[in-house]
């Protein structure tokens, strides 16, 4: 049977009580956010000396797979689940969803294993597979405002493939480039997406809010992000560096004052994503002291992946995920504990060696413990949500 839906023709709602497959964000949200759990625990162990083995294999190994295992998966469990509505055409269900996700965790898998082409082979395919569960409904619909999202999975591709290849010392560049541009990669993409979202999520749950949106400053905040991962692949450092991180931040923190964030705070699933763009606004700004050896270049990173990446998926899979299974967009308990607990672990990976240089080791165990409990609710309180059919009757 296809797995892509024709305009008109009515979907089939999932049979019986277990909806795993039914459409992408269930799958990857659910095990993104128990591989996010459980390997950051193990790192901060690791890193703290409390693990008496070594099951990762250092800090550039931690950092793929936060970005190649974590990030992507999230993007690509919100792809799966956006298209559809763009194209009004599906992405892959059932058992292609599934081989997709089989692929993904044979990736997470084989990066702890002694068979690194192996990995390389899989990790590589994944994003180019999850490329294809995309660009077919996007192309059949001519659907072209969106083909960046293909061409954004390719580019993660190249980058992971770039990872690897170094690693096995086929090419003689570092591995931080690959992962830089993966980084690099997933911040344009909350870019794109957070332009399109956040100003109307913010006036749908804060209606008094008055969330703008002007069109030049959307392409300032695109385009300086893209001239930033351009000069990240170009080695750019020094005045020519810190001009571009100047930019981008002037465009991002105009951007984000359109939306004002200051109105939003009685409404949790608004302000989380606020908050989280917040942390980009902190990544560039240390980025750029990072660059007058004002501040470790980590803390930059950090504020990125903790702040901006940890709150973005967090505010975005609890708004889709309840959204495309019927339930109200409230927060509740679980979501408020998780954004918290996110919000929590960004303040202390960054805050704390900012303020106390020699507690480093001990706050990056205590972030990670934060940022653990901040996935474990996730996990705990959307098991059921994700796995049972919509309350409402509907396919998804």
């Amino acid at each position: 049977m296809s797995t892509m839906m024709r305009i008109g023709e009515p979907p089939v709602a999932p049979r019986g009580g277990f909806a795993l497959w039914a459409l992408g964000f269930r799958p990857f949200y659910l095990l993104g956010t128990a591989y996010a759990a459980l390997s950051v625990l193990v790192w901060a162990l690791q890193y703290g000396g409390v693990l008496g083995v070594a099951p990762v294999r250092g800090p550039a190994w931690h950092a793929y797979e936060m970005i190649f295992g974590f990030a992507l998966a999230i993007v690509v469990g919100f792809l799966f689940t956006a298209v559809p509505n763009w194209a009004q055409r599906r992405t892959p269900t059932g058992a292609l969803l599934a081989a997709i996700v089989a692929l993904w965790v044979a990736g997470r898998v084989l990066v702890y294993t002694p068979f690194p082409v192996a990995a390389a082979v899989v990790n590589v395919a994944f994003p180019l597979a999850a490329a294809v569960g995309i660009a077919v409904p996007l192309v059949a619909s001519a659907n072209r405002r969106n083909y960046f999202f293909v061409a954004l999975l390719v580019a993660a591709a190249a980058a992971s493939l770039v990872v690897h290849l170094a690693s096995l010392g086929v090419i003689a560049l570092p591995e931080r480039v690959g992962l830089q541009a993966g980084l690099d990669l997933v911040l344009l993409a909350i870019t794109v997406v957070a332009g399109r979202v956040v100003p109307m999520f913010t006036n749908n749950g804060v209606p008094e809010a008055g969330a703008e949106r002007k069109v030049g400053v959307e392409r300032a905040a695109i385009f300086t992000t893209v001239v930033l991962l351009a000069a990240d692949l170009l080695g750019w450092r020094g005045s020519w560096m810190a001009f571009v991180c100047f930019a981008a931040l002037l465009a991002h923190a105009h951007r984000f004052v359109l939306w004002r964030p200051w109105r939003t705070w009685a409404n949790p699933m608004v302000w989380i994503l606020h908050a989280a763009y917040a942390w980009i606004l902190v990544h560039l700004l240390l980025r750029l002291l990072a660059l007058g050896d004002i501040v470790p270049a980590p803390l930059a990173t950090h504020a990125l992946t903790v702040g901006a990446i940890g709150g973005m998926t967090l505010g975005m899979m609890t708004r889709t995920a309840r959204g495309h299974t019927g339930l109200s967009l409230k927060a509740g308990g679980v979501e408020v504990a998780a954004y918290a607990l996110v919000m929590a672990a960004a303040l202390v990976r960054v805050g704390v060696p900012l303020v106390t240089p020699g507690a480093y080791v001990p706050s990056v165990m205590v972030a990670g413990l934060l940022w653990f409990a901040a996935f474990a609710t996730y996990f705990v309180g959307y098991w059921p949500i994700l796995t049972r059919p919509r309350v409402d009757g509907r396919p998804g």
